[in-house]
């Protein structure tokens, strides 16, 4: 689970809801003061929010880019249905093609994880949208099977149990495995009741729909090597659980794509390193 270390937008974003074709999504929206060289749109990865891409938001718009993180359909402060179907990943993709359209696009597009699967399939439905393609920490297939195994145990247990029991097991099984996480959130300034807040407002639906996408995503990455021109950056933390960064390696190769690891990042390095990975976006999106 991304832990960003706050859920306070700086000065320079506004909180508010985009209308698109496609409903309304909550966005931070941050602006630089003066000429925009262009805008960027992030998108989330599985159980995150528009919060992931925080502590990004005031080096991306100091540096000309006007930068809208947004919350998908069903995630934290966008509202969405209790259909399977909605959650599908055409929809989703569909949604970031509409979302694109109402910030005004061509976007720079980011995708963290699911959020670049998810970007994936929007840009292999149309590209047009797109000036550059930034897939972060986001695989070209399924996720690692030890990874599997736990969005398959969350799956079971979002079947049978309310939000907020999921969350106290989800708390209890990170402590046992990871025991410093609690003295990591404290440090980085997060606490773990806006932690709770986001999960308890993460539609169960789109969590289980959306984590059987991660398990089962095929290999489309000589899909979108086909997808030309258009300038694609494999971004990614020197360590990952969930998708080896051997692996990610390889899928920048196969994309012909520009490649960036993060020191000292592991899975979010937009959370963990975001001083980091926003100058890796900007040096990516001002030759480009």
């Amino acid at each position: 689970m991304s832990r960003p270390p706050t859920f306070v937008p700086p000065a320079c974003a506004r909180a508010h809801a985009l209308s698109t074709s496609r409903g309304a999504f909550a966005v931070l929206d941050a602006r630089p003061g003066g000429a925009v060289r262009g805008t960027a749109l992030l998108l989330p990865g599985y159980t995150g929010s528009k919060e992931d891409f925080i502590a990004m938001l005031e080096p991306l718009t100091e540096a000309g880019y006007r930068a809208v993180a947004v919350d998908g359909r069903g995630q934290y402060e966008s509202a969405g249905p209790e259909n399977q179907q909605a959650y599908a990943q055409e929809e989703l993709a569909r949604d970031v093609l509409a979302q694109a359209a109402a910030v005004g696009g061509p976007v720079h597009l980011v995708g963290h994880s699911l959020g670049g699967q998810i970007s994936r399939a929007a840009v292999l439905l149309d590209r047009t949208p797109f000036l550059t393609f930034t897939l972060m920490s986001s695989g070209p297939a399924q996720i690692s099977p030890a990874q599997q195994q736990k969005v398959k145990l969350l799956g079971d247990a979002l079947a049978v149990m309310p939000m907020d029991q999921v969350w106290e097991a989800i708390q209890a099984f990170d402590a046992a495995e990871v025991p410093e996480d609690a003295e990591a959130d404290a440090a980085a300034g997060s606490n773990g009741e806006d932690l709770r807040r986001r999960w308890m407002r993460h539609n169960p639906v789109q969590l289980t729909t959306t984590g059987r996408q991660l398990i089962v995503e095929p290999d489309r990455v000589d899909e979108l090597a086909a997808v030309r021109p258009l300038p694609k950056h494999v971004v990614s933390g020197e360590e990952d659980d969930t998708w080896p960064v051997q692996l990610l390696d390889e899928m920048a190769e196969r994309l012909d794509a520009r490649r960036t690891v993060i020191a000292g990042a592991g899975h979010s390095p937009n959370t963990d390193r975001p001083l980091e990975t926003a100058a890796a976006l900007i040096s990516f999106w001002d030759q480009n």
